[in-house]
């Protein structure tokens, strides 16, 4: 836009102050026709001069006029010259806003990123709040508190999305899904309340003559979904392979598996003794060939680790044995959320069960519990979240979930009564599973899953 000179403005000024003279002088004059006398050498008329009258009234209407118009104008030109002062400063914030924006486009372009979504997750987490609050309230726990703790804090993670420059949506909304899973979770509730009907029956894939086994899926939250079973040969004691299966369609149809052989043979010190193994984080955890030890076999890398269990009773001397005894079951290894968990007896503790968590990365024990459960008086052992549960024979088609042991507590709980249904009457593995909060069962070479309650 181009900028007038003081004095270019005031000719204008000037020259439309003239012209808008000149219009009302010319818009007031009228034409006259009068009659003329002959005097002499003269013609004498009579005229009204009045039309030619100076115009004073609008003169000064049209000077107002100009000096409105001049004070507009010099408006304007004192705008363009500040508007030229700040064009550098809006041309270099734009630029700057351009560049902050671009780290934007992505959660923009994929939806990660609006006040919708936020306000979504602020009323999830309330939700979600309210929900274990009034838990906590009827019950409360350790792990009820640090949930508690953790939604506060997540709350006001979202509370301060509002005002941030930068934030990644997703990251936000994967933590919330991790919550949600915490808090519907059994885990807070402690204590089981009910156990379904089967909602799997079948005979392992191999041969119904291996009465002596164990399985289950993967039961690392994290990995995907693995399904696996393991028969014990050579007197239902060893065993070097396990069969693997990575969807639950496979599984039930036997097909596309795979068998991954853990030691060359059942006699190899790597073999597997016992019915009491586990699939974890896609690792074998079972009792070592003719020792008290924990072995693990990575599936993956193939690699195998071993720990020392300390005083632990091997080759029969406490297996599991109410009313129908299975042999080779000194040693129980299960899942639980975050850990494996070793059950098993000892002479210093007088063959009652004792209970060892073991780090399943760093293979070593963290912590150990007692208890005052004979191991030769149960027919089986699970966990679930940090509580030990035992079994008893019932009938051949009737087993009992008759204690507890919460290692939080330390309480021992033997008033429950929760019988479940089986297909025969020795077990040989019962386990845990927290991905899908099932119990798997061999039940004298028959498979079957259970829905549990808390």
């Amino acid at each position: 836009m181009e900028i007038f000179s003081p004095s270019a403005h005031l000719v204008t000024i000037m020259s439309v102050n003239i012209y808008l003279l000149l219009l009302v002088v010319v818009a007031t004059v009228k034409s006259q026709r009068v009659p003329g006398q002959q005097k002499a050498d003269s013609c004498l008329c009579k005229i009204n001069s009045s039309i030619w009258t100076f115009p004073a009234v609008q003169f000064v209407e049209v000077t107002r006029q100009v000096e409105i118009c001049e004070d507009i104008v010099n408006e304007f030109e004192e705008k363009i010259r500040i508007t030229n002062a700040e064009l550098p400063v809006m041309e270099a914030t734009l630029q700057n806003i351009t560049a902050r924006l671009k780290s934007f486009d992505y959660l923009y372009t994929s939806g990660l990123f609006s006040a919708l979504h936020l306000r979504q997750l602020k009323q999830e987490l309330q939700e979600i709040h309210q929900s274990v609050n009034e838990t906590y309230m009827r019950s409360p726990s350790k792990e009820t508190t640090k949930l508690l703790h953790e939604l506060n804090k997540a709350k006001n993670d979202v509370q301060k999305m509002y005002k941030d420059d930068f934030f990644n949506l997703e990251s936000m909304k994967r933590r919330l899904r991790d919550l949600n899973n915490r808090a519907e979770s059994p885990c807070h509730q402690r204590i089981l309340s009910k156990i379904s009907p089967p909602v799997i029956t079948k005979l392992n894939s191999i041969s119904k003559s291996y009465i002596s086994g164990a399985w289950g899926r993967d039961a690392l939250l994290t990995n995907k979904e693995r399904y696996w079973e393991h028969c014990l040969v050579s007197g239902h004691k060893h065993g070097h392979t396990v069969r693997m299966y990575n969807t639950y369609e496979d599984f039930m149809r036997n097909r596309n598996y795979k068998d991954e052989q853990i030691a060359p043979s059942y006699s190899d010190k790597n073999a597997m003794q016992g019915s009491g193994s586990i699939l974890y984080g896609n690792t074998v955890f079972y009792q070592c060939y003719g020792t008290a030890e924990i072995c693990t076999f990575n599936i993956t890398t193939k690699a195998t680790k071993r720990t020392k269990l300390e005083g632990a009773g091997i080759d029969n001397k406490f297996p599991f044995c109410y009313y129908s005894c299975r042999d080779w079951t000194d040693i129980d290894l299960e899942a639980d959320r975050d850990a494996i968990w070793v059950i098993y007896a000892t002479e210093e503790n007088h063959g009652n069960i004792v209970l060892s968590r073991l780090d399943p990365l760093e293979l070593n024990i963290t912590h150990t519990f007692k208890t005052h459960l004979f191991k030769k008086s149960v027919t089986s052992t699970f966990m679930v979240c940090g509580v030990l549960y035992a079994t008893r024979y019932v009938n051949t088609y009737k087993e009992e979930v008759f204690y507890a042991f919460d290692t939080t507590t330390g309480k021992e709980i033997n008033s429950l009564s929760l019988q479940f249904e089986k297909v025969s009457a020795g077990i040989s593995n019962l386990n845990y599973n927290p991905v899908d909060e099932r119990l798997y069962l061999y039940n004298d070479a028959y498979l079957l899953a259970y829905d549990v309650t808390f």
